[in-house]
């Protein structure tokens, strides 16, 4: 017989405990927001200098909601060889993940995802950002409502922006509504804090995992991975 489905009012309650903080033995207390001028603010970190990569490897970043989900997905695909979540889009530099929450930096959870491009495409690594959301509701994926979790794609070169509109127009049929995906150059990433990295697999059993991820990921067909 199968479980009963969370309410929906369940699954925004988890929600809105996931982005206040369910870790905050843990969290640090919430920073002032970080100027973004480094004239008016000369102690201000600088923004981070992606390393080279290895010959071999390619970088594409995803936005379709709450990072935890989109990592738990993605990193059990042949070919891809690393998920970070993060933050990108937005105007404030270095965020927290409180100063996200707020939908007022402009920047949208994300994962930049490094893979191997003889094993797994940019085109395939698009097939399943598709069918692992709802690109056709904007700013909102399920109980998860903002800006911060809007459906978008930061493309890195000419050939991702020209595989990602093709994308768009090859999904569009499978859905009643327009998809709203944002398409934009990417710009700085900016890695979220410890705690959220490879959140499923070290919290399976914390509620919003439990009501959101492990269904999604049982729907999809991948293993649940914990």
């Amino acid at each position: 017989m199968p479980k009963p489905r969370p309410a929906l009012a369940t699954v925004a309650a988890l929600a809105l405990v996931a982005c206040q903080g369910q870790e905050s033995e843990t969290m640090a207390p919430t920073p002032p927001p970080v100027v973004a001028n480094p004239e008016e603010n000369p102690t201000m970190p600088p923004e981070p200098t992606p390393a080279p990569l290895p010959a071999g490897r390619q970088i594409a970043t995803f936005a379709n909601g709450c990072f935890w989900c989109t990592e738990a997905v993605l990193e059990q695909l042949p070919g891809v060889l690393d998920v970070v979540s993060g933050y990108m889009g937005g105007e404030v530099t270095n965020p927290t993940y409180q100063q996200i929450c707020t939908g007022e930096t402009g920047h949208a959870e994300c994962v930049r995802v490094t893979f191997d491009p003889t094993k797994v495409t940019f085109e395939t690594l698009l097939e399943w950002f598709f069918r692992s959301h709802d690109p056709t509701t904007l700013n909102r994926q399920g109980a998860d409502v903002g800006t911060q979790y809007r459906s978008a794609i930061f493309f890195h070169d000419r050939g991702q922006h020209e595989q990602a509109l093709a994308a768009i127009a090859k999904y569009q049929p499978r859905f009643a509504k327009p998809i709203v995906t944002e398409l934009s150059a990417a710009s700085t990433f900016w890695p979220a804090e410890d705690y959220h990295q490879d959140y499923f697999r070290k919290h399976p059993n914390q509620g919003y995992c439990r009501a959101v991820i492990a269904p999604k990921l049982q729907k999809l067909g991948l293993e649940d991975a914990r």
